[in-house]
C-alpha cells in the first residue's frame, strides 16, 4: 500500500509506484471522484481524446430521437 503526507499548503506527492502503474507524467492531470462519503477513487486524465476513437463501437441501426427520450425515460434502459 502506497501512502502520502498532505502539505501545510493542501498538496499531496502521488508516491512513484501509483504513478507508474497510473502511467502518470509531469504535467499529467487526475481526477478526484467521490464514491462514497469517506472514499475517493484517483483516476488518470492523460490520454488525448483522439485515442478513443472506434472505442464503442457504432449501433446496428440508428436510433431515432423519439428512441433516445424513451430511454431516458426508463432510465436508460433498452426497450429490446
Amino acid at each position: 500500500m502506497s501512502t502520502a503526507t498532505i502539505t501545510s499548503k493542501g498538496q499531496v506527492t502521488i508516491p512513484k509506484e501509483v504513478r507508474d502503474a497510473l502511467s502518470l507524467a509531469s504535467g499529467d492531470r487526475v481526477e478526484f471522484i467521490q464514491i462514497d462519503s469517506d472514499r475517493f477513487e484517483i483516476v488518470a486524465i492523460n490520454r488525448d481524446v483522439t485515442e478513443l476513437k472506434g472505442l464503442i463501437k457504432k449501433p446496428k441501426k440508428p436510433v431515432t430521437i423519439e428512441e433516445m427520450n424513451e430511454a431516458i425515460e426508463m432510465g436508460g434502459k433498452c426497450s429490446d
